[in-house]
């Protein structure tokens, strides 16, 4: 009966008040700001006339979609290029697109897990590894963030005959590295694989070639990398990288892949274009550091390891606050906050991008630290 409530729009709308409430609710409405600290788009790509370009001929070319999945239809000239450009910027030996960072995630985890793989993670890896680890049906461990001493333990006393460990290279709440050297040591020992998530390494550490390549890891057989196209690469899409094997593994049993169209031929296109730029000039992943530097030292905390400089809060509501202020004065800045992170870790997340002017860079982390110092003082902001 029209106008009727039912039991589901009650409990939608019971729920909507409790994150009003508690200050959760989130929006999709379009931010129009001046100084962008908030996107992934960590080397300005996505505006890059090149890149532009490369999208623009690849849909004259084959077309706005891919038409069907890779394994029927969906493959082009523009996957082929992305892979093989993705495996000489990292220098892995091959590489397997998917359509989101998180459907490769889902994809290499189910693919390679079971019931006679364990996997070990790290307590703040991704929430789509962690969907990935779940939907897998793999025996799963999770240890605390960092600790590599409970990983070799695990590893040590696992009774199933493969392992995985799943890590991010640089972790996108808390801005920190994992000691990727010192994880892949006990993974060669202990015959387990290393799956790393280089989200947001890639374009950004080791020159831009990313946080594997720089730990010395790239081709090592015991190693595989996730990726996104979506962050430093500007484009969209998603990747595996690892050994021949195991992309061949994937092309024949990642339900993810096999079963969803393939990315769109023009983001395959911009994501090539754009990963042999970061190559080509590794001064752009120098000056996403340099950016970084300053962002830090005008918020009064320790310069992260990536692009993303993440600034405590005190509560969630305080976090939606100050990201406010900060939006009706012209900076767009990142809001983690529940159920994105655990009560108690609510933060800013600055992203300190390489296209930002030096003028734009100085008047945002001025205005941000501004703001941040009067919420400490209790005063206006």
């Amino acid at each position: 009966m029209a106008g009727a409530t039912t039991a589901m729009q009650t409990w939608l709308g019971s729920r909507a008040d409790v994150r009003k409430r508690r200050g959760l609710q989130r929006s999709t409405e379009p931010q129009n700001t001046l100084v962008d600290l908030a996107s992934n788009d960590y080397l300005g790509l996505a505006a890059d006339p090149r890149v532009i370009d490369a999208a623009t001929q690849a849909l004259h070319q084959f077309g706005a979609g891919a038409r069907g999945s890779r394994v029927v239809c969906g493959t082009t000239a523009a996957h082929q290029d992305l892979e093989k450009q993705l495996c000489l910027l990292t220098g892995q030996e091959a590489a397997l697109a998917f359509s989101s960072g998180y459907t490769a995630n889902i994809g290499v985890l189910t693919a390679l897990g079971g019931p006679g793989t364990l996997i070990i993670h790290d307590a703040h890896v991704h929430a789509s590894l962690l969907d990935g680890i779940r939907l897998s049906r793999s025996p799963a461990l999770e240890v605390a963030h960092h600790d590599v001493a409970a990983i070799a333990a695990a590893l040590a006393n696992r009774t199933q005959p493969r392992a995985i460990v799943v890590l991010e290279s640089i972790y996108s709440v808390l801005g920190d590295a994992s000691d990727l050297a010192a994880v892949a040591g006990l993974c060669a020992t202990f015959d387990a694989l290393l799956l790393v998530d280089d989200a947001h390494g890639l374009g950004v550490a080791g020159q831009g070639r990313g946080a594997i390549h720089a730990a010395g890891l790239a081709g090592a057989a015991h190693v595989a990398v996730t990726a996104t196209l979506s962050k430093a690469l500007g484009s969209q899409g998603g990747a595996v990288l690892g050994s021949a094997l195991l992309r061949d593994h994937l092309v024949n049993t990642a339900r993810t892949f096999i079963f969803d169209t393939a990315l769109a031929p023009a983001a395959a296109a911009a994501a090539a274009r754009a990963a042999a730029i970061v190559r080509q000039e590794p001064e752009l992943a120098q000056r996403v550091l340099a950016n970084a530097a300053v962002l830090a030292a005008r918020c009064g905390v320790p310069q992260a390891a990536g692009a993303v400089q993440s600034i405590p809060v005190e509560s969630a509501s305080r976090a939606a606050e100050l990201a406010a202020e900060l939006r009706a004065q012209g900076v767009s800045v990142g809001c983690f906050r529940p159920p994105s992170v655990p009560d108690g870790v609510s933060r800013l997340r600055l992203t300190a991008r390489a296209s930002l002017t030096d003028t734009e860079l100085e008047w945002a982390a001025n205005t941000v630290a501004r703001a941040l110092a009067a919420g400490r003082n209790g005063g206006p902001s």
